[in-house]
């Protein structure tokens, strides 16, 4: 097995240093993310995870994507802007007062007509959801605890070849430790159990961020 590199704060630096800079907009909605709700910011994806999510939506060529968990919007913001002009985004939400920082910057990056914000729980929007158009795209960063259920709500509306992103995957390792038995905890290690064999799909689990979930539909 080859060997896998740790990730140290110096070489996460150097990894950051080896990319697409952030867009202007997207560091100003991180900072005002840091400044507006402390150590909740960390629910926000991390840079090179928003830049991979952009370069997936538009190397796929998606037109129907779905974020299930918008937070303040950066991810939302890296999605829609490789949309095409008659792309749709769909974010589900339950919190207007985060998503309203991230509203702003849609607006300023000229991204709004592309998004549909629905502020209801997720399940509800995504049962009703139409069969047509199918999606081509899907990231789930919401309530670990429903990862199960958002999964089978968005696997029949998408595409053959369309992707789904789980975020959190690993949980910062705390579903390493047994005895770990919060709901979310539980709900990520349930999420994990679920998908593997699963022969509607094929799976991999990537270490971006606190690790990230592509499954392709078959």
């Amino acid at each position: 097995m080859a060997k896998i590199t740790s990730l140290t704060q110096d070489l996460y630096r150097f990894m950051l240093s080896n990319r697409t800079p952030e867009d202007q907009l997207l560091g100003e909605l991180r900072r005002e993310t840091e400044e507006k709700v402390g150590a909740l910011a960390g629910m926000m994806i991390s840079e090179e995870q928003g830049l991979f999510l952009r370069m997936l939506v538009a190397a796929m060529g998606a037109k129907q994507v779905v974020e299930v968990g918008t937070f303040t919007g950066y991810s939302a913001a890296c999605m829609a802007a490789a949309l095409p002009a008659d792309g749709r985004l769909l974010c589900c939400d339950v919190s207007e007062e985060w998503t309203s920082i991230g509203a702003r910057y849609w607006r300023r990056s000229g991204l709004s007509d592309r998004i549909d914000f629905r502020l209801a729980p997720a399940l509800d929007t995504l049962r009703a959801l139409p069969g047509d158009p199918p999606l081509d795209f899907a990231f789930v960063d919401a309530d670990k605890d429903n990862y199960v259920a958002y999964f089978e709500a968005l696997l029949p509306k998408l595409r053959t070849n369309g992707l789904l992103a789980f975020d959190n995957v690993m949980w910062h390792n705390w579903m390493m430790d047994a005895a770990n038995q919060d709901a979310e905890t539980i709900g990520i290690r349930e999420f994990n159990d679920h998908i593997l064999g699963d022969p509607r799909i094929e799976t991999v689990m990537l270490h971006v961020g606190d690790g990230l979930t592509l499954i392709r539909k078959l």
